[in-house]
């Protein structure tokens, strides 16, 4: 099978229910602009992260990993008159990108971003009591991804969806002999959400423009 048919049914579907409007255009522009990677979420995977937080009801987003605000900008777009978003970026740079993106969106209201490393900041979330969120979008550096899914798992409470992006790697996952600090990353994350009963979790694989990758979704288990 041709390669290409994958980004042409991309497209296919975004045409038709994920289409970008003038400001998420500009916000992937603003990337190039500003000499930041061209690394955000896809327009088809930031529906579909619109249709799991309208589904699960969502009002409180935790986001690790702004980058441009690309992302961020679908997640708020999709939370009610009260709802809020809280987004982790370590760079300041990247930081105020996002501000401005976020900014023409007429979204300020919705998102506060944080700057700083995002352990550092997770912990201090955890230490002063804030959350629970009802979804947690990490799309942040790959080697402590099991970590952010400990602190996401803090965060969280019974019902709460914790979405992990990024976690196949073109296949690279299947190397158990992976060099690829990243690779060994999510390996980490994966292993560990088999291995967490407080959670019931699956990871989709992903492919169309953004290559071929695959995306874990869990939600904690509500008590009986």
């Amino acid at each position: 099978m041709n390669p290409d048919i994958f980004t042409k049914v991309d497209e296919y579907i975004g045409n038709l229910l994920g289409q970008e409007d003038a400001v998420l255009k500009e916000t992937i522009r603003s990337l190039d602009q500003a000499g930041m990677p061209q690394i955000s979420v896809s327009a088809n995977q930031g529906k579909f992260l619109q249709v799991l937080l309208i589904l699960g009801n969502v009002k409180t987003v935790l986001e690790l990993g702004t980058l441009g605000g690309y992302s961020t900008i679908w997640l708020a777009r999709a939370l009610p008159e009260d709802g809020k978003i809280i987004t982790l970026e370590i760079d300041e740079h990247h930081a105020e990108v996002a501000r401005q993106n976020i900014a023409k969106a007429g979204l300020t209201e919705k998102v506060e971003v944080r700057v700083g490393k995002a352990m550092d900041i997770l912990s201090q979330m955890q230490s002063e009591g804030e959350g629970p969120f009802d979804m947690i979008f990490v799309d942040a550096d790959k080697p402590p991804y099991a970590e952010y899914f400990q602190h996401a798992l803090a965060l969280s409470k019974p019902g709460t969806l914790i979405i992990c992006d990024n976690v196949i790697r073109q296949g690279k996952v299947l190397d158990a002999d992976s060099g690829d600090e990243r690779v060994q990353g999510v390996q980490r994350l994966n292993q560990l959400l088999a291995e967490t009963p407080q959670v019931t979790a699956t990871i989709l694989q992903t492919i169309g423009a953004k290559d071929y990758d695959g995306m874990a979704i869990a939600v904690v288990n509500r008590t009986n």
